[in-house]
């Protein structure tokens, strides 16, 4: 992954990491989670002086500071102020290993050079805002239906979200029915959550039937017992839900028994489908109706697709004086389309792919081992896993196993204490390797993990 591999340029100027600090609580302090963590609420507030001062400006004009529910903190989120190749430096001039990996969209890290000359090139030699078909949306349309075998026809949109709207309509239109089986913990977009039930700001709320998660006898008879149900739409691993992979039984019980009762499979990818060169539904030997695509696709700019079986997908055929209409002024940008080709083509090749997911799976080996015994759970799969605090230490397979023994206030510590060494991760311990990330960085973040559990051996045994 050499072409991958990026260093901080000079130009950075004043923003480079500090002087390493001795962290580590005193121990009159380890014995109190409460005690633990107003120390390190204080350190981070007196660490973080200018993102406080950015804070209290947003909150002026943004509710609560913020337009994105997933990137708020309390006491309140650091203000970044650049980032390239895999690093983050902040406005107090911390620097981070990035993590988070823009949730999974941040594959290509922040400065890419062949996304970068992409994205150029695109802007001087193409153009912008068309308002016309071109052949660069052609050409990444015929990529992806060659990535994805299960996808004869697609189309873009601008997000994850719309693509599973889109997809959630075809399934309407062509069975004519409205109810949607979904999974406890899954997420399809802003607007199609399912932690703790359905979300508030969930659309279509009466039309939707919640099963739980890896559960195979379960989703057999809730698809069989709904005769109204249209769809049935799971990820192939809960991304949001806190990085749980499905079993294969589970999902291939879903596959059949839709087939069997005439609903259609929709497979939620926008996260999943770098997990393997032709997304787990390769992996898993799968053929869905329809695939919703997004995130890192679109090489860092809003990206969206959902495709299929070609009979599904010609609800949106605008020859057809019956079709669906289709808009959105920026589905099939110069920009988006042009790093989407470039990105598979000439990045996330299927070798790269291979490689990034098996140092993800390294990763998660060495973090499992330190958190063996202990309220520590870690699960995912390839180079997307999530870091949980359990009270019985159990890897969890359905939301539920997460709900019930969740503990928030070691989560917010471990989320502490990562930042005030350096490396940027949720708050809620999703982590996202970014392409270039090596070996050793990543050895020197588990040593971080190690010395928490250390630290902390008391408060984390089970």
């Amino acid at each position: 992954m050499a072409e991958a591999t990026f260093m901080p340029r000079a130009t950075l100027g004043n923003l480079s990491k500090p002087p390493t600090v001795d962290l580590t609580p005193p121990r009159e302090v380890l014995e109190s989670l409460d005690d633990a963590l107003t120390l390190a609420r204080n350190s981070y507030i007196d660490r973080l002086p200018a993102s406080k001062k950015h804070f209290e400006e947003a909150v002026d004009f943004l509710p609560g500071g913020n337009t994105r529910s997933v990137l708020f903190n309390e006491p309140f989120p650091i203000f970044m102020a650049k980032g390239e190749g895999n690093k983050l430096w902040d406005h107090d001039q911390n620097e981070y290993l990035d993590l988070v990996g823009e949730l999974t969209a941040g594959l290509y890290g922040h400065s890419h050079p062949i996304i970068k000359k992409t994205l150029l090139s695109t802007y001087e030699d193409v153009g912008v805002s068309f308002g016309a078909t071109s052949t660069h949306e052609v050409a990444l349309a015929k990529l992806l239906c060659e990535r994805f075998p299960s996808i004869e026809r697609v189309r873009f949109c601008n997000s994850g979200t719309e693509a599973n709207i889109y997809a959630l309509s075809i399934a309407r239109h062509m069975t004519g029915k409205r109810k949607v089986i979904a999974f406890r913990g899954g997420y399809h977009g802003g607007v199609l959550s399912f932690a703790h039930g359905i979300a508030k700001n969930t659309i279509d709320k009466p039309d939707w039937v919640l099963g739980d998660y890896n559960d195979v006898q379960g989703v057999k008879g809730l698809i069989q017992n709904t005769p109204d149900a249209a769809a049935v739409i799971v990820e192939a691993m809960q991304g949001a839900g806190g990085c749980i992979p499905a079993t294969r039984e589970f999902l291939h019980a879903i596959q059949e028994t839709a087939k069997k009762c005439g609903v259609v499979f929709i497979l939620d990818e926008v996260m999943t489908s770098r997990l393997h060169p032709a997304g787990l539904q390769s992996e898993f030997a799968l053929d869905p109706d329809l695939t919703a695509l997004g995130k890192y696709i679109g090489g860092g700019l809003a990206f969206g697709a959902f495709g299929g079986k070609e009979h599904l997908l010609a609800a949106y055929d605008p020859r057809s004086p019956d079709s669906l209409p289709h808009s959105g002024t920026f589905n099939n940008n110069t920009l988006a389309m042009s790093c989407g080709y470039v990105g598979l083509t000439q990045i996330y090749t299927k070798d790269v792919c291979l490689k990034l997911n098996s140092l993800g799976d390294y990763f998660r080996g060495q973090l499992q081992e330190i958190s063996q015994g202990t309220k520590m759970v870690v699960v995912g799969k390839g180079a997307v896993l999530t870091i949980h605090f359990l009270d019985n230490g159990v890897r969890p397979s359905k939301e539920s196993d997460i709900e019930n023994h969740n503990i928030n206030p070691l989560k917010k510590l471990f989320w502490y204490w990562c930042i005030s060494r350096g490396y940027w991760i949720t708050e809620r311990g999703m982590l996202s390797i970014v392409l270039g990330t090596t070996k050793e960085e990543l050895d020197g973040y588990i040593e971080i993990v190690s010395s928490f559990v250390e630290a902390y051996r008391h408060l984390l045994q089970v």
